[in-house]
């Protein structure tokens, strides 16, 4: 399960998004979750789908390896469903024996809605860390802060700590993941029992966990220290960040194409 986290982790490549600037990933993914937000039917889903497999061939990532990101979530996606079935009024769709519970059509419909929009927002915003190596997304981060320094927004460090909390993520999964291996090599069951069972049989690695947090991030505060980090004050960069006419058509192809599929909401032959 820890494994098929891809939150925070890149997928090294060298293909068109991988090279777009970070700026222009960061506003888009943006654009791509409000967008998301307003689509009002299927037909709009579905040019959805069309453009971000589209976006993933192009990126060169394995289908299954964006896909397994959805896993660790699947239960607040089924939950979701569950309650849009059967708690929103409408039409009868069947009735679970011996109770007063009752799913609508309405409510399938609506719940089948949702599931499509988490899929797509979980596997949308997943492209960015994916594509996106860690100085990049810091470097991108900050330029977009930038304006805010004139009221006294720290955007560098405030850049550094999200690209760190985010790089972080995978590290500490791999983490737990060989706490948990010792501890059921030493006999601990994790598999067995309800759902309360496997929570507190969890307990234990937390102590452990927090322990090798604190460490890591010692060893990087030492780390950082050893190299004379000072803050954003005089940093200079190796490549510097540069709109370019892959940037500027990419952006324009993006609005066209998600913009038709808010658009195709207001159509009335449609669903």
């Amino acid at each position: 399960m820890l494994k098929d986290i891809t939150l925070g982790q890149y997928y090294p490549g060298n293909s068109k998004i991988h090279n777009l600037d970070p700026r222009v990933k960061i506003l888009l993914t943006m654009l791509y979750i409000v967008l998301l937000f307003t689509v009002k039917n299927f037909t709009g889903f579905a040019i959805f789908a069309a453009f971000t497999f589209f976006i993933i061939y192009s990126a060169k990532i394995p289908v299954k390896y964006v896909f397994k990101g959805i896993k660790p979530l699947l239960f607040i996606i089924l939950f979701t469903a569950v309650l849009n079935i059967f708690m929103t009024q409408g039409r009868i769709a069947f009735r679970i024996p011996y109770t007063p519970i009752v799913a609508t059509w309405e409510g399938i419909y609506m719940a089948t809605f949702m599931i499509i929009r988490l899929v797509f927002l979980i596997v949308g915003t997943s492209l960015l860390t994916l594509t996106s190596s860690p100085i990049s997304l810091t470097d991108g981060i900050e330029h977009l802060l930038s304006p805010f320094k004139k009221i006294g927004v720290p955007a560098h460090e405030l850049a550094m700590m999200m690209t760190i909390a985010m790089r972080f993520i995978p590290t500490l999964l791999e983490e737990t993941e060989k706490i948990m291996k010792a501890q059921t090599s030493r006999g601990a069951d994790f598999e067995t029992g309800n759902i309360l069972k496997r929570a507190k049989s969890l307990v234990p690695l937390l102590v452990p966990l927090f322990i090798s947090a604190f460490r890591r991030a010692d060893e990087l505060a030492l780390a950082m220290e050893c190299r004379c980090y000072n803050g954003g004050n005089g940093r200079t960069r190796m490549k510097k960040l540069k709109i370019t006419k892959s940037d500027i058509i990419c952006s324009i192809v993006f609005v066209i194409v998600l913009s038709l599929a808010v658009f195709a909401g207001y159509i009335p032959f449609l669903f």
